[in-house]
């Protein structure tokens, strides 16, 4: 392997805010959420604009991603005007941030790496050693047959089960495609550092837009974990506003109303059977996954459409 110590520098001046802080106590959480890989319903970035914003941040580490990023397969954005005028560079970067009572933290977050995964890793973990990370926490969402009517849910997974005994499992054994978000919480688990996440479960019918509900939801658990006050009070207003517009997006379709419903009865009688390890519940008379999947893709697509007074698309 390369030296991952080639891939990133590290600001002098934050570094030294960090040190002077770690003196008297332990060192910051690391938070992270990658654009990349599967976010339904942009929870991870939704996560991240509202951490952002809630308070100046410094620029601590920032990662070469001209050595970590295939500009072939996923291009960056150039504005045209009359000639080239812009060029959105892809950025992996981490932040340090406070929180609302003035604790410390990191945001891990940018453009997910396309290669040299392991070498990423490794420089990572280099940076929870330098900084004495105490805990590494990762959020994003993941499409699930679920209402929005419900309280929204979340897959928790750690390297020690100890950090998340008071979560529900929904899944068995499954294999999905690799992530490096999840090889980098694999990989300290093996070298002994405390790391753990959070999918949050989004409708699938809401998977490709933002719903911040469900990045409210995932900081949330994050907040539980790490003890930091993440000001969420100012996510609440976008969070309740969303959930009202899917409201009359469903009222305009007695199809997808039905739909819902039928999720709704899923969902309840998932909750009531203590035990269970599948979120699809044994009900009966529930639509296939077929199904549903034309009738809110027959409804999205109409909703899509320019018409007059109608509302915007979910």
């Amino acid at each position: 392997m390369l030296d991952p110590r080639d891939i990133y520098d590290v600001d002098a001046d934050a570094a030294q805010r960090l040190d002077d802080a770690a003196r008297r106590g332990v060192g910051p959480v690391l938070v992270h959420a990658l654009q990349g890989f599967v976010d339904a319903g942009h929870a991870g970035q939704v996560a991240v604009e509202h951490l952002a914003a809630v308070g100046a941040g410094q620029r601590l580490v920032t990662f070469d991603t001209d050595q970590l990023v295939d500009y072939r397969s996923r291009r960056p954005v150039m504005t045209f005007d009359s000639g080239w005028t812009h060029y959105d560079t892809p950025e992996l970067v981490v932040d340090l941030l406070e929180d609302a009572q003035g604790v410390p933290y990191l945001l891990l977050h940018g453009v997910e790496p396309d290669v040299q995964w392991e070498r990423w890793v490794a420089a990572v973990r280099q940076l929870v050693e330098r900084f004495d990370v105490p805990l590494v926490v990762g959020l994003h969402g993941i499409p699930m047959g679920v209402p929005h009517t419900r309280p929204v849910s979340v897959t928790a997974h750690a390297t020690r089960a100890e950090l998340v005994a008071d979560h529900t499992s929904f899944f068995g054994t499954v294999q999905v495609p690799a992530s490096a978000s999840a090889l980098l919480e694999l990989r300290l688990g093996e070298s002994g550092h405390d790391a753990m996440g959070f999918a949050v479960h989004v409708p699938h019918y809401l998977a490709q837009t933002a719903f911040p509900a469900a990045g409210l939801a995932g900081l949330r658990h994050v907040e539980r974990a790490t003890g930091l006050d993440l000001g969420l009070a100012g996510l609440q207003p976008a969070a309740a506003e969303s959930l009202r517009e899917v409201e009359r997006q469903v009222e305009g379709s007695t199809e997808v109303a039905a739909v819902v419903h039928a999720l709704e009865e899923q969902y309840d009688a998932f909750t009531r059977s203590v035990g269970r390890t599948s979120l699809l519940a044994q009900a009966t008379d529930l639509p296939t996954a077929e199904e549903i999947g034309a009738e809110l893709e027959r409804f999205l697509a109409e909703q899509s459409e320019p018409h007059d007074g109608g509302d915007a698309a979910v």
